[in-house]
């Protein structure tokens, strides 16, 4: 399993609107320039968190972005799985009918995997931009107020 290049930036995205606070309007521009992520590319995710409900968009000279749950609510699967859909280890693990072999009932390496794409999608669930935004306190004076500060 990888997670790609998008639902990692898309994480980052939603932990510097969380860093920023619930509600706070933040253009695309401030997100993209901070997160060293292209504009285009910023687009295109907020596109996506919108739709999910994550994020609103306000139009306008004073538009922007804002985080509209809770930090404590949203997870790094709920994230990732906007961005990548389904978190699978392998193919046959989300679909059995795509199984080369058509034996997912009797597979050991079914079995195996699929439980260890158990124990990543819990632990994934298990994190949420509150617990994150809590090890950033750890270096709170230069990273809050850098991005505060923008």
């Amino acid at each position: 399993m990888r997670i790609t290049v998008e639902s990692g930036c898309a994480v980052r995205i939603i932990l510097f609107l969380s860093l920023r606070g619930v509600g706070v309007k933040t253009g695309a521009k401030m997100v993209s320039e901070n997160e060293n992520i292209p504009i285009r590319f910023t687009l295109k995710i907020l596109r996506k968190l919108k739709i999910a409900g994550l994020v609103c968009s306000y139009r306008g000279q004073s538009g922007g972005y804002a985080l509209i749950k809770e930090p404590k609510d949203v997870s790094l699967k709920e994230v990732i799985e906007i961005i990548d859909g389904p978190i699978t280890m392998n193919k046959c693990l989300g679909n059995s009918g795509l199984c080369d072999l058509n034996r997912t009932s009797v597979c050991p390496v079914h079995f195996y995997l699929g439980s260890v794409q158990q124990d990543v999608s819990e632990k994934l669930s298990n994190i949420s931009f509150k617990m994150l935004i809590d090890k950033y306190a750890e270096n709170k004076e230069n990273i809050i107020a850098t991005i505060q500060g923008l």
